[in-house]
């Protein structure tokens, strides 16, 4: 499958690993970066949604979506798990639950640009919201391993348990370009939705403009098999203008 995000906001808050592991599962180790768990909130949008060779249909392909995701390690592999997933298309989300096996939810959405990303979202049945304003500063940079930067976005699988089974899903894109960014976060109840309560502190905040992506279907880890080289060293996919 292939993908192209937009506008997307990374907002990174540090957490107790105790928090956490009530709702991970417990066949997948935590990924700590010193000594510290970390939950993410990404809201970003979509575009180009379709299997790889197969044209993308505009309205099926092109939708919103927001994350909420912590990071994990399976056999010395790292890799990103996900609490939750709300998208606006009903049939992406009905899609990626049967075949993936993620918490997707259905979510009225609205994304605004001018200056700056204005970013709705509620989720269909109520119980979880995300309203924030955004919008990047500061130079474009690629994070250098080791920092937290890195750690925090610079993964290439993600992790699901179905019946007791791990498996996982890889990505392939080039190394992530960020910047800082400023955010007013007007509404947030999507982490407290995962059964965490909110950390208190201030988040951390990246901005990256576009990503494109390749994805590969699950496979269980005990047959896993690397479809890209390492992380650090990603094909550079082909930009279009």
């Amino acid at each position: 499958m292939r993908q192209t995000w937009w506008d997307l906001l990374f907002a990174h808050w540090p957490i107790e690993p105790s928090r956490l592991r009530e709702v991970v599962p417990a066949q997948l180790p935590l990924d700590l970066y010193d000594g510290w768990a970390w939950i993410g909130v990404v809201p970003f949008t979509m575009t180009d949604v379709a299997p790889r060779g197969v044209p993308a249909v505009p309205w099926l392909s092109a939708f919103a979506e927001l994350n909420v995701r912590t990071y994990v390690s399976v056999g010395g592999r790292p890799g990103v798990y996900f609490l939750s997933l709300d998208a606006e298309r009903l049939m992406a989300v009905a899609a990626a639950r049967l075949l993936f096996g993620l918490p997707y939810f259905h979510a009225r959405m609205s994304v605004r640009r001018d200056h700056f990303v204005e970013y709705r979202s509620r989720r269909r049945g109520g119980g979880a919201e995300f309203v924030a304003a955004y919008a990047p500063f500061g130079a474009t940079f690629v994070a250098a391993p080791g920092t937290l930067d890195h750690f925090l976005v610079e993964r290439y699988r993600l992790y699901t348990v179905n019946r007791g089974t791990v498996s996982s899903l890889e990505i392939r894109h080039p190394r992530w370009r960020l910047q800082p960014a400023w955010a007013d976060i007007q509404r947030n109840t999507m982490i407290e939705a995962s059964g965490i309560v909110q950390p208190r502190t201030a988040p951390i905040l990246h901005y990256s403009a576009r990503q494109r992506m390749v994805g590969y279907w699950p496979i269980r880890v005990a047959e896993a098999r690397t479809h890209a080289t390492t992380r650090l060293e990603q094909p550079a996919l082909r930009r279009s203008a």
